[in-house]
């Protein structure tokens, strides 16, 4: 009997741990205030700041589009990692907000920075697609298929905004995020993530419109179904309990306590959320990165800038723990423990 040929297969290569070696993001400069959205809806700084925490947010200008926030972004990030975009292997961009279907927003990406050799595609996880695309990254390096991986959070979701919809509109706004990761000697970088989602609660928060299911047509084009929808109530109550329960998760994955985090960057969707995890984690308000703030949620970029502010301000230092955890859309969440 003539012998099965083996594959060869690269069993043999050590496992690599993975790091985050870079941080960038990008915000466009037109602010948009509470004041000025007085002004369009029926709502008050005062509703919106109390419910939500939000006193501003960024809007894209109308021809800066999901792809140029995120080169942006990749280019700091880039800049800061002190590497070349030749150096890039892989481009992963998170959005719900492409630029167009096809191509992917990675494949524009590639050629506005330069990164000729990298391989290109989008996922889409809403607000928890950063997460989602660092696990992704995490298993390319390890499995040692590529070594430099450029992971973007973008979303221009001024564009898919109802506008006249006072519940919806005060809460996004538009902004990119970008790390850098490789294989770092001695740091053990990502150590753990939990991951999550359950579709039967996908119209708590989504777009009906715009895909192959309902398709914008001349019959309903004036009805705004490519824009957002949310349960607020409900959407608020799942986040808080799925965000803490994958926090738990993955410390208990990770093999520490809260106590041990230096920072804990949540996804900036609402306060009165972070105030909920925080308050159930047993940490201080304090210990959390939070921005929104300023620029209100930006979906799948959100996190990642929240990332990038508290690294270049200093609020990790080398060895430090910090979590991650995000909710969004799908519905679907996430958590990773890294160590800086």
């Amino acid at each position: 009997m003539t012998p099965i040929p083996q594959p060869r297969t690269r069993t043999h290569l050590p496992k690599r741990t993975v790091s985050i070696i870079g941080t960038g993001s990008y915000l466009p400069e037109k602010a948009l205030t509470n004041a000025e959205l007085e002004k369009m809806v029926e709502t008050s700084d005062d509703w919106i700041t109390s419910r939500t925490g939000i006193r501003e947010r960024r809007i894209a200008a109308a021809g800066e589009f999901t792809s140029d926030l995120a080169a942006n972004a990749a280019k700091s990030a880039i800049e800061n990692a002190g590497i070349s975009a030749a150096e890039i292997d892989l481009i992963i961009v998170a959005s719900i907000t492409p630029d167009m279907f096809m191509p992917s927003t990675a494949c524009i990406v590639q050629t506005k920075i330069g990164a000729k050799r990298a391989v290109c595609f989008d996922i889409s996880a809403a607000c928890s697609g950063f997460l989602y695309a660092i696990e992704i990254a995490q298993q390319f390096i390890t499995t040692q298929t590529f070594n430099t991986i450029l992971v973007i959070g973008a979303d221009k979701l001024s564009s898919i905004v109802d506008w006249k919809d006072r519940n919806t509109c005060v809460l996004f706004g538009d902004g990119a995020g970008a790390a850098i990761l490789r294989h770092r000697a001695h740091g053990h970088g990502v150590i753990a993530t939990r991951m999550g989602s359950n579709g039967e609660l996908a119209e708590l928060l989504h777009v009906p419109g715009g895909g192959c299911a309902c398709p914008i047509t001349p019959e309903n084009v004036g009805q705004n179904l490519a824009t957002i929808r949310m349960k607020g109530a409900e959407t608020f109550k799942y986040a808080v309990n799925a965000m803490v329960d994958s926090a738990r998760q993955v410390l208990d994955d990770a093999g520490l306590d809260p106590a041990d985090l230096t920072c804990v960057i949540p996804h900036q969707a609402n306060l009165r959320i972070i105030n909920a995890v925080a308050e159930r984690l047993e940490l201080p308000l304090d210990r959390f990165m939070v921005n929104l703030n300023r620029f209100g949620n930006t979906s799948a970029a959100a996190v990642a800038i929240a990332l990038d502010e508290a690294n270049r301000t200093g609020r990790m230092k080398v060895g430090n723990y910090v979590l991650l955890v995000v909710f969004g859309g799908g519905l679907t969440w996430a958590s990773s423990v890294i160590q800086w």
